[in-house]
């Protein structure tokens, strides 16, 4: 008991005071999509309630679990990640032509939100075992091989988006661990080779469509134009203070598509206007902020690696979300952390926050 104590006394509580926060505004604006699809039951609401509760209790758990047994076991958990991602496409649940979720009695559970965390922990812990500024190359190749089989598999499902966010996340570890700016053009080249392959063989007609819908919204504004128009209408409406909760015209009267997935923000910036969004802003900048400054007392590369892998991870969705809402990339299907609906994403995320207050309680045992 003194040592869960000692714990506690050593736990980032402003880190998980911000992820509470944004995971509340989430709650308020799935509530308020609920009463627009007259779902008396709340039973999304009562869902998200639910995953949310597992995913704090996994946070605490891993908070106190030692996160070096990660890197031990990090060759195991790499191959339970790849079998997975290869299990779900035999067995998986086919959804909006995607196979990509095992369902467990109502529940379905996307494995490329627990893969997520698996390839930061293989790149962490491969960064941390080699010297990059000896044959630089051959890391850049070997780490670049490993998660090109998992994005590999992710694409075959077919998840443009998700593979996507794999290979920014190792771009993003490749650049913050420190190699020479000449292999950027490399990751430049890989990422034209992904785009075009995917293109050529992976990529679904209304996927193709998204991104042609990007270049020119208006292209086809009653269909694939339609999300990204209404998204922006949504956004535009919301002013300084909002239009209130449950009073958003776009959200209540059902012009938004996915409202509580991908368009979750929309509805934060209808309903809550330029303050709410501030707040989401800042409560973000706050969860970056304490990560960031974390690091200075970690006396170890794989955790410093860690959370710079877990920065990239959730600054590339959030970052990729916000900008489909306002019409700035296309519609990937990528959900906005903490806030978005959807068991898998918020669990998995909230694990991740486990594992870095793991690091960072242990960190503050050492000093």
């Amino acid at each position: 008991m003194n040592k869960i104590i000692n714990y506690l006394k050593k736990f980032d509580w402003v880190l998980f005071s911000a992820v509470f926060l944004l995971i509340c505004f989430g709650l308020i604006e799935i509530y308020s999509i609920a009463l627009s699809q007259d779902d008396l039951s709340l039973a999304n609401s009562k869902k998200q309630i639910v995953f949310i509760v597992i995913g704090i209790l996994l946070l605490f758990l891993l908070s106190f679990i030692d996160y070096h047994n990660l890197y031990s076991l990090g060759n195991l958990i790499y191959a339970l990640g790849a079998i997975l991602l290869l299990a779900v496409l035999f067995f998986g649940e086919n959804i909006r032509g995607t196979r990509g979720w095992f369902d467990f009695g109502g529940f379905n559970f996307q494995p490329v939100e627990l893969v997520k965390i698996i390839l930061i922990i293989f790149l962490a812990r491969y960064f941390s075992k080699v010297s990059i500024k000896l044959n630089p190359f051959k890391h850049l190749v070997f780490s670049g091989v490993g998660t090109l089989l998992l994005i590999f598999l992710v694409l075959r499902q077919p998840d443009f988006g998700s593979a996507l966010i794999l290979f920014m996340v190792w771009a993003s570890m490749v650049i913050l661990v420190g190699f020479k700016k000449k292999y950027l053009l490399i990751i430049g080249l890989m990422l034209i080779f992904v785009f075009s392959s995917g293109w050529v063989f992976f990529f679904k007609d209304y996927q193709k469509q998204r991104i042609i819908t990007f270049l020119n919204p208006s292209f086809d504004p009653l269909n694939q134009g339609y999300n990204i128009t209404q998204a922006i209408i949504a956004v535009g409406a919301g002013g300084i203070t909002g239009r209130g909760v449950g009073f958003g015209s776009q959200t209540q009267l059902k012009f938004l598509p996915e409202a509580q997935n991908d368009f979750i923000f929309a509805v934060i910036a209808e309903e809550l206007g330029f303050l709410g969004v501030t707040l989401v802003i800042f409560f973000f900048s706050v969860f970056f902020y304490r990560m960031l400054i974390s690091l200075k007392k970690i006396n170890n590369d794989f955790g410093i690696f860690f959370i710079l892998g877990a920065m990239a991870l959730i600054f590339i969705e959030m970052f990729i979300n916000i900008g489909m809402n306002i019409g700035l990339l296309p519609v990937v299907g990528i959900s906005l952390p903490f806030l978005s609906y959807g068991g898998s994403a918020i669990i998995s995320t909230l694990m991740l926050v486990g594992i870095v207050e793991s690091i960072i309680i242990r960190s503050k045992l050492k000093y």
